[in-house]
């Protein structure tokens, strides 16, 4: 890219906003997360115009500067952790999934929501992708760290920590519907 006038950056803009921002959306699930990246690409685009740098390819480079974005977005966020998912009662509380699960001497009401819970959760699990699923497990049961699951498996840490992301974000909307059916099925 040569240095253009401000007219030459919007028309760039203009042309690949909209794969830019589908591009970005399949990768990161939060619309607001979604809409920082893209500012962020679009003010690099503007610094590196600013600057004289020169870009052959500007199409290209917006896509890497993005999935550069992402990678820091990933980084900065701590994973989601099973036991930090909560569900929302019809009273508006939240409630996390450790506390609805019964202890073992609890009276039959407990042990057939804890039931409920666990047939509910091996669905959801059965649902993901075999991808998500094993990083999931392999996290949360048995305690693995993405470092040694990239090194055992030759997976990038970043695309790593997305799958169990994703799986997180899939259990907790299973697990809501779970608990919302409950809920409503002890009310009647």
């Amino acid at each position: 890219m040569t240095p253009e006038p401000d007219q030459g950056i919007a028309e760039l803009v203009e042309r690949d906003e909209t794969r830019l921002r589908r591009f970005i959306r399949r990768r990161v699930p939060d619309p607001r997360d979604v809409e920082d990246i893209l500012q962020e690409v679009f003010t690099e685009l503007v610094e590196a115009n600013r600057r004289l740098m020169p870009i052959d390819h500007v199409t290209g480079w917006l896509f890497r500067v993005a999935r550069n974005r992402i990678a820091d977005l990933f980084r900065r966020k701590p994973p989601v952790h099973f036991s930090d998912v909560a569900v929302e009662t019809a009273d508006g509380h939240t409630v996390s999934v450790e506390e609805l699960l019964a202890s073992g001497d609890a009276g039959p009401d407990e042990l057939l929501a804890r039931r409920v819970l666990q047939e509910r959760l091996q669905e959801a699990l059965g649902e993901l992708p075999v991808d998500q699923r094993d990083v999931f497990l392999a996290h949360e049961v048995e305690g693995k760290s993405f470092r040694t699951m990239a090194d055992e498996t030759g997976v990038n840490v970043n695309t790593l920590l997305s799958r169990k992301r994703y799986a997180v974000l899939h259990l907790r909307r299973r697990l809501q519907l779970a608990f919302d059916e409950f809920t409503t099925t002890r009310r009647t």
